[in-house]
């Protein structure tokens, strides 16, 4: 089986985002518009949403660099994406405009890449 091009690409950037969520999550929090310190118990929120991106990009990693099935892991990225936009959508309206356009418009289009990968014919690289 050829090396999945797009499964490392997507990888690599929840890969990235995660370990970024785990290095220095007050600035990674920001990038995704919050400008404030959110607190000891959402740090620790978005250190576990860290480690989970991480695992998740690096495993789909993984699977492409060996040649192997990745819509399994296409699917579980879009899965965690779509578990953000559910618990975003109960703080919808105490989000400003940014975090909305940033975070849940993030959200939307992590569920639609992880569709597309889970939804790709097995074998395929685009």
């Amino acid at each position: 089986m050829p090396t999945d091009r797009a499964a490392l690409v997507v990888g690599g950037i929840r890969l990235a985002s995660g370990v970024s969520f785990l290095v220095d999550p007050l600035r990674a929090n920001r990038l995704w518009g919050e400008p404030d310190d959110p607190g000891p118990s959402a740090r620790l929120l978005l250190r576990s949403m860290g480690y989970r991106d991480a695992l998740i990009g690096g495993l789909l990693m993984a699977a492409a660099a060996r040649g192997r099935d990745t819509r399994g892991w296409f699917l579980a990225s879009g899965g965690a994406d779509a578990a953000d936009l559910l618990g975003g959508m109960s703080v919808h309206d105490d989000l400003k405009r940014g975090q909305r356009i940033i975070g849940l418009g993030g959200a939307v289009v992590g569920i639609g890449v992880g569709l597309w990968g889970a939804l790709r014919r097995p074998g395929s690289a685009d």
